[in-house]
């Protein structure tokens, strides 16, 4: 089984991560599993660069082939904010206060369309550099459905399953997820 870093402290998408690369000969370690505490600043304007950003910084601290994804949630109202901000939204680290604001925010718009992006960034210490992009379209709910999932699943919604993302079982959301189809993607790039 090929050993790679996920260039993450998330434990939710650590879990959907390896859920999706172990069957594929894929170990996952965790940036806690090498020791490693710090996570770089992601000063990128794009997911693909931010996404670069701690790839690269993973791969230096261990000498292994490093994965990092960066995603988030665009909303078309809000002129695709939170976007490369998701994380921090609003200077917030909460779910529960980044969901808050958000439909604060969302209030008296008409349109609800929104997608989930995920870049995913593969380097190997010789240079190979593995892209995958993946996207989810839905909508945003006006209040939180769902104890699944993590972050903004609760308020989106899939409109051909009728659910939120935080509703659907996780193998379920792995096969529709933005992360799932960039991982699909990426393992597709690697034969």
């Amino acid at each position: 089984m090929q050993a790679v870093v996920l260039a993450t402290h998330n434990n939710g998408k650590a879990r959907e991560f390896a859920r999706l690369l172990e069957p594929a000969g894929i170990q996952i370690k965790t940036l806690a599993d090498c020791g490693i505490a710090e996570v770089p600043e992601e000063t990128g304007t794009t997911f693909l660069e931010n996404a670069r950003i701690k790839a690269q910084a993973a791969m230096k601290a261990t000498g292994l082939p490093s994965l990092a994804d960066d995603s988030g949630l665009c909303v078309d109202a809000l002129d695709g904010a939170p976007g490369v901000w998701s994380a921090v939204y609003g200077g917030l680290t909460d779910p529960a206060e980044q969901i808050a604001l958000l439909l604060r925010q969302m209030e008296g718009k008409a349109g609800r369309r929104a997608a989930f992006v995920c870049q995913l960034v593969l380097l190997y210490p010789d240079g190979r550099e593995v892209l995958a992009e993946g996207r989810c379209e839905g909508e945003i709910l006006p209040t939180p459905r769902g104890d699944g999932g993590f972050g903004y699943d609760p308020i989106f919604l899939l409109p051909e399953k009728g659910l939120s993302m935080a509703e659907l079982p996780p193998e379920e959301k792995n096969t529709v997820s933005h992360r799932g189809i960039a991982l699909r993607k990426l393992l597709e790039g690697l034969t």
